[in-house]
């Protein structure tokens, strides 16, 4: 059964009646201590919020977080929802959606992702410029509400120019490299064969993970702008002996999430001034 955004919108508001947000963030496997760096926080699990369920995937904690980062209210989504189990595309259109509500016009989306680059390997982070749709659907298909976006969204920008120049401003001026690249998206939960991740690197993808794409399709549509920044948990399968896991994904992801703290404070400030 559909439910309204206004009551998802209901119940978050009884926990939280006046905060308004200026930035929203995605916490993909193994970021969730970003969420910690909030003051002021209010936490909601995500069980609590129609529309929402919790992930079941090691790394998501399923607890959306609204405090303040340098002073600037932020939402953290501490954990996302995956379509590989099970989660419809009406209840991620409700995750992305309700930061929208809630005032954001920017959201950061982060995500563990395998390089399809021998040179960029486990630990490195790398911007999204573009990405390639290789999940089974799209997020919009279906009636659309116009008072939400346009039927026909353009992804021509999709992760906004301008932001990945200040990430990349912000990596110099901490000195921490940031490589940048396209990813693509695929359902899962299996990892890819040796066989398509040659194929993925023949269609020109950089990175591949299984998330991403459907929530910056549905960000786009009710037009917050994105930045998308990936940790680098492993070389895709065929580029290295070793052996592809999900715990290999979250031991890396750490190593970049070291390297996030100190580069997403930064950012949401220049973001909130405008640079």
């Amino acid at each position: 059964m559909s439910i309204p955004i206004q009551d998802t919108m209901a119940a978050i508001r009884k926990f939280a009646p006046s905060f308004n947000a200026k930035i929203a963030m995605i916490l993909g496997s193994g970021f969730g201590a970003l969420a910690e760096q909030l003051t002021s926080s209010i936490t909601i699990p995500y069980q609590a919020i129609p529309g929402l369920q919790s992930s079941g995937v090691a790394g998501h904690a399923s607890l959306l977080v609204m405090g303040y980062l340098n002073d600037i209210p932020v939402i953290c989504l501490k954990g996302r929802l995956h379509i590989y189990e099970g989660v419809p595309y009406e209840s991620l259109r409700t995750f992305v959606r309700m930061v929208k509500q809630l005032g954001a016009e920017t959201l950061i989306v982060t995500a563990a992702a395998g390089s399809l680059r021998p040179e960029v390997g486990p630990g490195e982070l790398m911007v999204i410029n573009d990405h390639i749709n290789f999940h089974p659907g799209n997020p919009l298909v279906g009636p659309n509400d116009e008072s939400i976006g346009p039927r026909f969204v353009s992804l021509e920008n999709a992760y906004d120019e301008g932001l990945r120049e200040d990430l990349f401003a912000v990596g110099e001026r901490l000195n921490i490299p940031l490589y940048e690249g396209v990813y693509i998206s695929v359902l899962g939960p299996s990892f890819e064969t040796p066989a398509e991740i040659r194929a993925f690197r023949t269609l020109g993808a950089d990175v591949v993970g299984m998330s991403v794409v459907p929530e910056v399709i549905i960000a786009r549509h009710c037009g917050l702008k994105v930045a998308g920044i990936t940790a680098i948990s492993n070389l895709a399968v065929g580029l290295s002996p070793e052996k592809v896991t999900h715990d290999m994904t979250l031991q890396y992801a750490e190593v970049a999430t070291r390297k996030l703290i100190k580069i997403v404070p930064e950012f949401v400030k220049g973001i909130a001034r405008g640079f």
